[in-house]
């Protein structure tokens, strides 16, 4: 591994620690405005990443830019509406890790329209500290969007224990919901095992010689792999993102 590669570690560890952080805090903040103390009083409401992390998440976050927090505590009882309240305070983490997305996609175009002819200088003059910090800026930008903008979708999946279980919980009915989160426990680790097992399978599958003349083993690549079923939705919403403006005529 060489200085570059640990170079894009450690930022990719930052972008996570900030994108998860504020992720929580978001969701306990959410519950606090809505009436519930439970977060505020275990003192989740703190941007001191150590007090929402969970190690295994980050890591995971690291790696494969798909992580989750430790869950910020929600008493619904103490909410005004518990139904629809619970589904804003679900909201309201991968509302802000979009937000983030977005502010973060816009400052990496400011800064490459704006430095672009002064980090080519720098580079091509063998490198100097302002160049060197310039494209640590735009690195550093474009991993904290590629984080957060799959930290956002990742966990709007509408399955438990994800933040969109609670959100589609607004809109299904009551038997329905709860009949579902009965088995919480057990999707959870079917979904992580669906993850990481899936993608080594599809990952064997690919290298099968024969894989391009079976459109069967074609779509079984396609039904293995999640996080390539996640990387497509993330790059549909970045290119939404990323141009943005080409969109605005259709809105007048």
């Amino acid at each position: 591994m060489d200085f570059e590669q640990i170079k894009i570690y450690i930022l990719t560890a930052l972008a996570a620690l900030i994108a998860l952080t504020v992720h929580e805090v978001s969701h306990g903040y959410a519950a606090y405005k809505l009436g519930d103390n439970t977060a505020k009083n275990l003192g989740r409401l703190s941007l001191n990443p150590l007090k929402h992390l969970d190690p295994i998440g980050t890591i995971c976050m690291v790696l494969f830019r798909i992580g989750w927090a430790k869950p910020v505590p929600v008493n619904a009882r103490n909410l005004k509406n518990p139904k629809r309240d619970f589904a804003l305070v679900a909201l309201a983490g991968p509302s802000i890790n979009l937000i983030l997305a977005f502010f973060s996609a816009g400052l990496y175009m400011l800064f490459s329209v704006l430095f672009e002819q002064r980090i080519i200088e720098g580079l091509l003059s063998g490198g100097d500290f302002t160049s060197n910090l310039l494209i640590n800026i735009l690195n550093f930008t474009a991993i904290f969007y590629s984080v957060n903008i799959g930290l956002g979708i990742f966990n709007l999946i509408p399955i438990p224990p994800f933040d969109g279980s609670r959100i589609v919980h607004a809109v299904l009915p009551e038997k329905i919901y709860f009949g579902m989160m009965k088995y919480e426990r057990q999707i959870y680790f079917a979904t992580l095992a669906w993850l990481f097992l899936g993608d080594i399978v599809a990952m064997f599958l690919r290298r099968l010689p024969v894989i391009a003349a079976s459109p069967m083993l074609y779509k079984l690549v396609g039904i293995f792999d999640l996080s390539g079923m996640i990387s497509v939705a993330i790059d549909f919403v970045s290119g939404l993102m990323l141009n943005f403006w080409q969109l605005i005529p259709f809105f007048r």
